[in-house]
């Protein structure tokens, strides 16, 4: 009788024990692309770590300013965000990588003429905005094959740049291969694309924190289940899809199973799910220094930590 009571107690206490609250913000609509967030939300791995999860969508020039209130305890953003935001002197850090590659591109539809970086002189761009890895990588592109934003024509046109190129109200936009060139196949359409990761050699998306939170146990938590996601999306492309598109997260206008399988091409090759590798981030830091970005004074590893990172995750 005593065993019994005594597990029940124990049975009660834990059941009985509140969760840590997480606010997770998400750098964009609710679309697949997230799905190793939305796995680790459904397949409980937040859950076992003690965690009450709760994810907002948005820009990231929305929600980084929101990160630093203290509003949200993570950003799931591009690199950049992170590096300009410490040289500006923010407390954050990026601790896991979502992406290991750079899915950024400038795509245009067939016939407009635009088959190398020279032929954008004079062209109407279309990006999301004048902020991110979309708007630096157009830059250096341009900057790379000696032009300037002087000649050619930016258009801010949010997230709408399959919509904006097929109407015709850009010439071209930067945009995603795992996700804009892939809706305008889907569509009948072979886009024209113009890679940016030579002249921009830039490290992926993942996820990014403030020194506060980074100094609580809790962030191990958060980013070991993080890990969890990434994997079981690489390993199950298809459920994590289906996981995705449910009415809880993205839905079905959250992107096709296509977009889910590229996107999981873009979380491969790191040494363990979630790795930041050093090297990439060296050359990452060294181009913006070079644009005269950020301030020779850094050194990479002052925007990037892997500390906090599960090894055994693979």
């Amino acid at each position: 009788m005593k065993r019994t009571l005594l597990f029940l107690a124990v049975a009660l206490g834990v059941s009985g024990a509140s969760a840590r609250t997480i606010n997770i913000g998400l750098g964009y609509i609710p679309n697949v692309q997230f799905a190793p967030f939305y796995v680790a939300q459904e397949e409980g791995y937040f859950k076992r770590e003690g965690l009450d999860v709760k994810f907002q969508h948005g820009y990231v020039s929305e929600l980084m300013p929101l990160l630093l209130q203290g509003k949200l305890d993570f950003v799931v953003g591009d690199a950049e965000d992170a590096i300009l935001a410490r040289s500006q002197g923010a407390p954050v850090k990026y601790v896991m990588a979502m992406y290991q590659k750079l899915p950024v591109t400038v795509f245009s539809l067939p016939g407009k003429g635009i088959d190398t970086p020279a032929d954008l002189r004079g062209r109407t761009i279309g990006i999301p905005g004048t902020f991110g890895s979309s708007y630096f990588a157009l830059q250096a592109l341009l900057s790379a094959n000696k032009l300037g934003e002087k000649d050619v024509k930016l258009a801010p046109i949010g997230f709408t740049q399959v919509e904006a190129v097929r109407a015709g109200r850009v010439d071209a936009a930067v945009g995603y291969v795992n996700n804009d060139v892939l809706q305008l196949r889907a569509a009948g359409v072979t886009a024209n694309t113009l890679d940016v990761t030579k002249a921009y050699p830039m490290v992926g998306v993942g996820m990014i924190g403030t020194e506060k939170t980074l100094a609580d146990a809790v962030a191990r938590k958060v980013v070991r289940a993080a890990q969890r996601g990434v994997a079981f999306t690489v390993q199950n492309p298809q459920k994590a899809f289906q996981i995705a598109t449910s009415k809880a997260y993205a839905g079905s206008a959250g992107g096709t199973l296509d977009v889910m399988k590229a996107s999981v091409e873009l979380m491969k090759g790191g040494a363990f799910y979630g790795n930041i590798n050093p090297t990439s981030w060296g050359r990452a830091v060294g181009y913006l220094q070079s644009s005269g970005r950020v301030p020779k004074t850094f050194k990479a590893s002052d925007f990037y930590s892997g500390a906090y990172l599960d090894k055994t995750v693979k």
